[in-house]
């Protein structure tokens, strides 16, 4: 079968790998659309990252690069493996891409997303979703329903924000504020329309990404360049600051006027990879109590997730801007984000 595969800083090739067998406890996924995420673009660019590279084995998988990539994909139940017995040949699933030990004082608390040797189908190892099949145990296998799995692909990064607004605490009666109008920026301000929040605020400096903030749910942006930002979401709250607050971009002086912006006794959440050690002031946090939480990925998010685009709460398709096929997936997929990145929120891609 056909796979995309890094190996090495823009090196994606598509090429010819083994199918996985089923094996028991397992099933296995003939992969209908994949999305291109952010992490992607960063192993691309500058990895491997996440993925191991040649000299680091991952302690699971075993494996390095090449590997192959996609982590947020759905698509059709082709085959199960002894044992299982309640998904069928034919069901539409999304695949919860983690691999993790099971053994750590995370795993065992049920905080699998920060498992200690914690790792990703489609950046670990165990194959990826830009590939026509991927094998995942029973227990990553969530099922769809009457949705389909392109709007499955959208599952995980809505997860991802689901997560960020649960650990949040935001409840209907407060305030919000998202630095970034990128795709998480996005579908975390989705997230909290869809919770109820009574008032949601972006913060973005792009045009083409402004015109985006209010579809997906907000109720006022603030381009940081007409003025002091902080000052804004004071006047918008009524001189009280934001009752939780989000950080998508991984900038300092954007996590330090997101804490500055943040009420107090309210919670600021970070939802970014940072690419370098950010820079905090303390004294931020401390003079007011603002809570800074970190947030990753997801856990136990999925069913949720599936249940909020089912309910008609989020509409995941405002975040597909292109679809493309898996031979196009340099071109049309990772070199079209990077150079119109502003343009685009979320490529699938068909395997």
């Amino acid at each position: 079968m056909k796979a995309a595969r890094f190996h090495g800083p823009g090196d994606i090739r598509v090429e010819d790998v083994p199918e996985p067998a089923t094996r028991p406890g397992t099933v296995k996924v003939e992969v209908e659309w994949c999305g291109i995420c952010g992490t992607d673009l960063h192993e691309y660019l500058e990895g491997p990252i996440f993925a191991p590279p040649a000299d680091a084995p991952h302690p699971i998988t075993g494996e390095t690069v090449p590997i192959t990539l996609g982590h947020e994909f759905a698509g059709v139940v082709a085959e199960v493996g002894d044992g299982v017995d309640d998904v069928r040949v034919g069901d539409r699933v999304v695949v919860e891409p983690y691999i993790i030990c099971g053994r750590c004082d995370a795993c065992r608390n049920g905080r699998y997303n920060v498992c200690s040797t914690l790792g990703f189908v489609g950046l670990s190892g165990y194959g990826g979703g830009f590939s026509q099949y991927v094998v995942a145990e029973r227990r990553w296998i969530h099922p769809l329903g009457e949705l389909g799995t392109d709007v499955g692909a959208l599952v995980e990064p809505l997860a991802v924000a689901y997560h960020a607004v649960r650990l949040s605490g935001a409840r209907p009666s407060h305030s919000a504020l998202v630095f970034g109008a990128g795709p998480i920026g996005l579908v975390t301000t989705s997230a909290l329309r869809a919770a109820g929040v009574e008032q949601i605020i972006v913060v973005e400096p792009a045009e083409v990404r402004k015109k985006k903030a209010e579809p997906a749910g907000a109720d006022h942006i603030i381009d940081p360049r007409d003025g002091d930002v902080t000052e804004q979401v004071l006047e918008l709250t009524g001189g009280r600051g934001a009752d939780v607050s989000f950080e998508c971009a991984g900038i300092d002086a954007v996590l330090k006027t997101a804490i500055q912006s943040t009420r107090a006794g309210g919670t600021c959440v970070n939802v970014a990879i940072w690419g370098h050690e950010a820079s905090v002031a303390m004294n931020d946090l401390v003079f007011r109590e603002v809570n800074l939480l970190g947030s990753l990925a997801y856990a136990n998010d999925h069913p949720a997730t599936i249940e909020m685009i089912a309910s008609g709460k989020v509409d995941p398709y405002q975040f597909i801007t292109g679809r493309i096929g898996l031979d196009d997936i340099v071109k049309d997929g990772f070199e079209e984000l990077i150079t119109n990145k502003e343009e685009n929120v979320k490529i699938l891609v068909q395997p």
